[in-house]
């Protein structure tokens, strides 16, 4: 028993010393998992949105030099299609986490690369890569045996009311 993960095992077969005080229980990873997904399918979505919109930043700024070059159209053009793809994945992760949690992180590692190699926006790209453990984070959960049976309880208890 001493090689079940914190989150995976029973509070009685946990070890004293190995029980994570924040995910004490199933329940707790499972309210994890949650914040995750919901983060991961909003903050995709909405800065795919902005790409068509503009109220938060003029994105065009933050594509390195070397990609506008490889990418077909304008700098504008090339920000819309990133839009696209980040609305596609943020839906991905809404639907189906254990897909879309590892696009989200390929993605957010594309544009940490972007970022870095223009020599600037470090503090984004440090943002970023938050995001990037977060989305690992939420792969991690959504494959984990103790997800499943929390949303699988979840949903019973849901189709009892």
């Amino acid at each position: 028993m001493l090689d079940q993960h914190p989150v995976s095992a029973s509070p009685s077969s946990r070890p004293a010393g190995n029980a994570s005080p924040l995910l004490s229980d199933d329940r707790g990873a499972h309210q994890a998992y949650l914040l995750l997904r919901t983060v991961l399918t909003i903050a995709p979505i909405a800065f795919g949105l902005d790409k068509f919109f503009g109220v938060l930043v003029d994105w065009d700024v933050y594509l390195a030099g070397w990609i506008d070059d490889l990418a077909p159209g304008t700098a504008h053009q090339a920000m819309l299609a990133v839009g696209v793809v980040e609305i596609a994945a943020g839906v991905l992760v809404a639907l189906a986490p254990r897909l879309g949690a590892p696009v989200v992180a390929l993605w957010l590692a594309g544009i940490i690369v972007n970022l870095v190699s223009m020599g600037q926006y470090y503090d984004i790209a440090l943002r970023d890569a938050g995001l990037f453990v977060a989305a690992l984070a939420l792969y991690r959960l959504a494959v984990s045996p103790a997800a499943h049976a929390a949303r699988a309880e979840a949903v019973d208890n849901a189709a009892r009311r």
